[in-house]
């Protein structure tokens, strides 16, 4: 069974709607540039709110230690998440399960990856946007992911209830992660950090269909 993450929850109300839905686990962002950024008491409220058996996922940027021991401390995230140019030794340092990000373009070497990231639990691979450090929308092509990774998969980039059931089917990943294909609009406008609870159903719904 293909596993789901929805990441870049801001408010306990989306978190325990992900949870009812089914979702594997949730992702919190400590990345101030990024506009789903938590603060730790946000972060700890959201956290504690959750029913057990839901993985707490942090997700970092190229931290200083302290910012990531802080969040250990206060919030306590089941896996922790670098999204940045961290090294293996850094990420190891915490003594705590990590995935690394890779922002996937034609160029880059999945399997290298995997060999210098053997410690993470997962590779999750996104797609690469100039400037950007995830949560953009924009999906990668899929054919770049080699058959032979020898590493979990946790897909993410520009993934919507439209087009999971596919990359499910195209990629099997061990899960799939999703932020701004879930979240709610006002308009034209999507509300960065709020989620939509039907398109998180709808999302859930195709991944689990998918897998049939």
């Amino acid at each position: 069974m293909t596993r789901v993450k929805i990441c870049g929850i801001t408010r306990i109300e989306d978190a325990l709607a992900a949870a009812e839905l089914g979702a594997d686990a949730i992702g919190l962002v400590f990345f101030e540039k990024s506009p789903r950024h938590l603060g730790l008491a946000q972060a700890r409220a959201i956290a504690r709110a959750l029913p057990p058996f839901v993985t707490t996922v942090a997700l970092f940027v190229d931290p200083a230690p302290a910012e990531v021991e802080a969040v250990l401390e206060a919030v306590g995230p089941d896996l922790l998440q670098f999204h940045g140019a961290e090294a293996p030794a850094f990420c190891r340092q915490f003594r705590r399960p990590y995935l690394k990000a890779v922002r996937v373009r034609p160029e880059t070497d999945l399997l290298q990856y995997a060999a210098a990231y053997d410690e993470a639990r997962g590779l999750l691979l996104d797609a690469y946007v100039e400037g950007a450090e995830g949560g953009t929308g924009h999906r990668f092509d899929w054919d770049l992911i080699p058959e032979s990774l020898p590493r979990p998969i946790v897909l993410a980039g520009g993934l919507t209830p439209d087009n999971v059931a596919q990359a499910v089917r195209q990629v099997r990943p061990w899960a799939v992660d999703v932020s701004s294909g879930v979240e709610a609009a006002k308009g034209n406008n999507t509300l960065k950090g709020i989620k939509d609870a039907a398109k998180i159903a709808a999302f859930i719904k195709e991944a689990r269909n998918a897998d049939v």
